[in-house]
Parts: C-alpha cells; structure tokens; sequence
C-alpha cells in the first residue's frame, strides 16, 4: 500500500510538469562513454522512450570517439588528436562510419521494443510495438582543412542543417537520430565533432532544452551537486582552464572576447539556411573531443551549453545518467538531480548592498502601507535580503533568515514590483531562495502571511501552526496581526538515488 500511496503521489507531483513538456524540443547528447556503458545506455534510451510518449519531440545526437578509439586501437593504430581535434584519415574515417553504423543500429533496436504482453493483456491496444526512429543526411559539413601546417583530413566541420526535414520527421511523431557524419558538397563522408552538430541543431531549431549526458555528477569544490549555473559561471569556469586544457582555450579563442558566434565558431543557422558568421577564423573554430573527455571537468558540456543559450536554447540541462531515472528526475520532479544553465533564470538576481536601502524601502513600503508586510530595519535589508536588479532599478525583493539549529529558514518581505507581476518574476526568486538555503544546509523553509497564502500554496507550501517554527522565531511573533503559518519541506538531492554501475 505504502509503494502505491508514493507512486500515486509521484504522478500527482508530476503533471504540472507532464503538461508542461508536452510539446516542446528536447535535444540529447548521449556521449560515446555512455554508449559504451550497455546497462546505462539501456535506462537511458527506455527513458527517451518515455519522454516521446509523453509528448515531447526528440532528436538524439549520439557520440562515438570512444568507439572510434577503440575501434583503431583494434587494428593496431593509434588515434591522432591536434589539440581538441581527431585527424581523421582514411583507417579513422573507416572506423567512423563503422562505429556511428552500430549506434545508430542499437539505438534503434532498443527504441523499437514494444511493452510487456501482460501489460497488452489488461489495457489492451494493438498499436505497433516500437516507435518511429528516423536518420538521413540532414548535416552537411566541409572540411576543417591544414590548419596550422596539419592537415585534419575527413575531419568536418558543420556547414548546414536540414532543419526543414528534421522538423518534419518530428511532427511525424518519429525520434530524430542525428549521426556526427556529415556530407560535403562533392559527396564526401566528414566527421565532425558531436557536439558541435548538436549544439547547431539545437540552436537552428530553437529547441526549448539541450541536455548533455554525463557519466558522473558535476560538484562544486565541497562535492556538492551543482544545481544551477549562470552563462557568466559556466563561462569562467572554461576560462580558468585555458592554461590545462585545449578545449578551454578553443574556447576562448571562440568567443573572441565578448562575441559569441552560435554554431562554435562555425556559419551560424537559422533555420538550417547559413548567416554570415561574425567569426571566421579557421585556427580559431571550436571543438570538444580528444583526451581531454576523458578529464571529468566537463568543459566540454560546459561549452556546449554557454554557446547553445547565447543561440537561444532556452534551459541547458547536464545530467548524470548513471543515476537510475534520472532524465525522468530531473524533468518530472520539482528540484531535478542535474546541473541547469540558463541564460535568464536569475539574471540580476544578488545579495542586497547598502546602496540597494532605498530600492529595497521603495519596494516594500506600499505592502506595508496595507499591512501585507511589517517593518523591516535597514540592517535587515542589508545582511538578510536578496534583490533583483534590472536597468539599474530593483524589481524584487525578498529576505532568507536562517535558524541553522533547526536547519529552517524564514521567506519574508517578498515583494515584486507591480509591473513585473505575472512574469514568473516571482516565482525565479522564490526558486533561487530554496537553492540558496539547501545549499546552506537548511531542509526547510516557513513563513508568515496574512494575504498571500494562495500563491505560495501553489508553490507547495502547507499551513502549519505556530508550533512548528523555531523557538526563536515564536518569541518574535505579533500575534495580534492574525498571520498564518506555512511550511515548505526542501526535497534532499540524494534521498533514493540508485546509481547504475558498469
């Protein structure tokens, strides 16, 4: 009973976000890592499976440098890396079309598996067992060429997308597998760099995410999970590498500064017709491959997401998949398990300064004024409050009062600017102080209101009563201003991950 009170309860949590996936574009980087990990790649493809028949429209961009590796080291030769970049010659060209060959067959096969008889017993239906899987020489790419005095041989760089076929085979409620391999203009097999292809795809298609798979989770110093990154983050994460790393300084060359070009320093698309690219120089193009996928840095990813969101890509996910369920964790749960980039989410969002008092006072005097909130000092602003500033002038406000002995935390004087309400404004801060306090160590937040219970009900608080809130906090309480009392569990990160092993 217990198992089926919590499914029950896991698909009530879940809808909102059913209904609001449905429809969207997803596009997923399964790395060769994870490929060649046969029970991972099992999970991950069942929960494709399960993404496509909730309604979402998918391509999958499968990578293939770890079977390209192995599959030259088989045959007695030694994969050649410039820097971030294969030399491919005609044994790696070979072994590349061999490897992305087989993928693409395994990857079929397993989406081609239809349900269990029993299930086809008692809910009946008789529907094709496995779902519509369609491939093609949508990419088209040219050669990188000698750069540098190196000539990189069949090694391709992304030139176009057939953006227009790709859309159509997704309205026709078929999976997209995107291979690596491109064609030239003379007919000319090209490998090109998977990542590169899928960040150009999702950018030419404006897909709504961008998830890279990863075999491992992204912690920050303290090996904690990184839930959240902004492109300024991701950003100097890459360029803090640049000394180690090629593909930090592929990078940053990329980038030249503060222009980004979309497709990684390639022709950038809209929708699969090439623009002029404001960035043109061949030694300056990026890649992410060789040996350095193999450092667990992630800059690969990390780079791939900074340049997707600056094309549009609305939200960058990069996700451990050794963790059982976990694209169905990270999308159907209100905290996810991942790490997100977003161009957006909290752009402008901080820690109050003294030269934000009056900001602050401005925001919260008319609430005060009608007894929504009481009174705040101005150190309180000061030590305690979060602000969001937009064009010099702030937006939002809100402050997070930790009581680290009861590992709670007080939301008070939440406040939005009347203009900026009904934008998600609100709900962003809230976001970004449930983050903040988790990451403080805090398993749950309160607060008191006298008008604005239902918006924060809806966000998943639950009326408590006095009781509940720490003692220091009941001794402060007005009591002749009638608040009521809500409380929010914040959900642990690691309570019930199952992490599959090879």
């Amino acid at each position: 009973m217990d198992k089926q009170r919590q499914y029950v309860s896991w698909f009530r949590e879940a809808w909102p976000y059913i209904q609001g996936h449905r429809g969207s574009t997803f596009v997923i980087v399964i790395p060769g890592e994870v490929i060649a990990n046969r029970l991972v790649l099992d999970n991950v493809l069942q929960d494709i499976s399960l993404l496509h028949g909730l309604g979402i429209k998918l391509v999958i961009v499968p990578g293939t440098h770890i079977q390209i590796d192995a599959l030259l080291r088989e045959r007695g030769k030694e994969p050649c890396y410039i820097g971030a970049y294969r030399v491919t010659d005609s044994n790696a060209l070979e072994a590349s079309m061999e490897a992305a060959g087989k993928i693409l067959v395994d990857i079929e096969a397993k989406l081609s598996r239809g349900p269990m008889v029993p299930v086809l017993r008692r809910h009946g239906g008789a529907a094709r067992a496995g779902l519509s899987v369609a491939g093609g020489n949508f990419l088209s790419a040219k050669r990188r060429g000698v750069v540098n005095g190196v000539d990189f041989g069949a090694t391709g760089e992304v030139k176009k997308l057939d953006i227009v076929r790709i859309k159509e085979r997704l309205d026709c409620n078929c999976i997209v597998i995107l291979s690596n391999l491109g064609y030239s203009s003379s007919g000319d097999v090209l490998n090109c760099n998977t990542y590169e292809v899928a960040t150009s795809c999702a950018t030419a298609l404006t897909a709504d995410k961008l998830l890279c798979l990863v075999d491992g989770p992204i912690v920050d110093e303290k090996n904690s999970v990184v839930k959240f990154m902004t492109l300024e983050q991701a950003d100097q994460a890459i360029r803090t590498q640049t000394s180690q790393s090629y593909t930090a300084a592929d990078y940053v060359k990329a980038v030249a500064g503060a222009k980004y070009s979309i497709s990684l320093g390639l022709d950038s698309f809209s929708n699969g017709s090439p623009m002029a690219s404001s960035h043109t120089d061949q030694n300056s193009g990026f890649a992410i491959g060789g040996r350095e996928r193999q450092s667990r840095t992630h800059l690969s990813e990390l780079a791939a997401a900074v340049f997707a969101c600056r094309g549009g890509v609305t939200r960058v996910h990069l996700l451990d998949c050794t963790v059982e369920g976990a694209i169905l964790l990270e999308f159907y749960t209100r905290d996810g398990i991942g790490t997100m980039i977003s161009n957006d989410m909290y752009e402008g969002t901080r820690s109050a300064t003294s030269s934000d008092i009056l900001g602050i006072q401005q925001l919260l005097r008319p609430l005060e004024e009608h007894g929504i909130l009481v009174h705040r000092s101005k150190q309180q602003a000061i030590d305690d409050f979060i602000v969001v500033e937009r064009d010099g002038c702030l937006i939002a406000c809100a402050a997070l009062f930790p009581y680290p002995a009861e590992k709670s935390g007080e939301v008070a004087a939440f406040a939005v600017a009347p203009e900026c309400r009904g934008h998600g404004q609100g709900d962003s801060l809230l976001d970004y102080i449930e983050r903040k306090a988790a990451r403080a160590g805090l398993e749950k937040l309160f607060l008191l209101t006298t008008r604005t219970a239902d918006w924060f009900v809806h966000r998943g608080f639950s009326e408590c009563t006095i009781d509940d809130l720490p003692a220091a906090k009941r001794s402060k309480v007005n009591l002749s201003r009638g608040s009521k009392y809500y409380m929010k569990i914040l959900l642990s990160q690691c309570n019930g991950i199952l992490r599959i092993t090879r």
